[in-house]
């Protein structure tokens, strides 16, 4: 059973991350702290209608400020006063869509690695403190309950799967967010904290279009099925919303 006291969403305003507010606060045992983060607050209305929720704090973040990724991250402590963190789910990202030679840009192709690999990265630096806090409160096994970082990635960033090429800017992105992933597994395993890449299917949003298979409520529905199961036998690996290992 997944029951974090504490998470952090990431792009929470629409989607995916907006998803996965609402199924967190819908769980049998909600967390005591959801912070859910997005750039624009003031005018992310469905977010917004959020805000009674007791437990939910909205923060504005954008990945590719640093500005904003400080004080998110001294919102966080502030707020926690020592619990730490249980668990960060990186869920912002972005697509510039028709990225075949021929159109590329370089201001395209570097918004999208700022986007969905470096902000990322430096949003997990600056909430590591808590996150380690919440590792070491804790003699358990690794869990989505314990300390982790889930960091949604696109089964367009396995080179093993790529079969269709295009789409520079945006594979190429979700690849470095894999190999973020992997390091960070690597490096913070000694620490008790769970890392994973987790695909999220084919979605009926902003980027996966109005054609995708899966509804968002039937993404995230999944993909809480997957973190729920995630423990050092799958860390730093890259999971699929079908509990299935995707190759790099």
């Amino acid at each position: 059973m997944i029951c974090p006291r504490t998470v952090f969403i990431t792009g929470a305003n629409r989607g995916l991350g907006l998803e996965f507010v609402k199924q967190f606060l819908s769980l049998e045992n909600p967390p005591d702290h959801l912070f859910a983060s997005c750039r624009d607050p003031e005018n992310s209305v469905e977010l917004g209608k959020l805000k009674d929720h007791k437990v939910v704090k909205v923060l504005k973040l954008d990945v590719t400020s640093q500005i904003d990724i400080s004080s998110a991250a001294k919102e966080v402590e502030s707020r926690l006063g020592g619990k730490g963190l249980n668990l960060l789910i990186n869920n912002a990202g972005m697509c510039r869509k028709r990225q075949y030679m021929g159109n590329l840009n370089r201001e395209d192709l570097l918004e999208q690695f700022d986007t969905n690999a470096i902000g990322p990265l430096l949003v997990t630096q600056a909430l590591l403190p808590q996150l380690v806090k919440a590792a070491e409160s804790r003699d358990d096994p690794m869990s989505c309950n314990k300390a982790a970082i889930v960091n949604v990635s696109s089964i367009l960033g396995s080179i093993a799967e790529n079969g269709t090429g295009g789409m520079y800017g945006y594979r190429p992105s979700k690849a470095a967010m894999n190999m973020i992933t992997k390091s960070l597994h690597e490096e913070l395993k000694g620490k008790g904290i769970l890392v994973s890449a987790l695909h999220p299917g084919w979605a009926r949003t902003d980027i996966g279009g109005p054609k995708a298979e899966l509804s968002a409520e039937e993404s995230i529905n999944a993909c809480m099925n997957v973190l729920s199961k995630l423990s050092s036998d799958n860390s730093g690996l890259f999971m699929s919303y079908n509990g299935q290992v995707i190759d790099w």
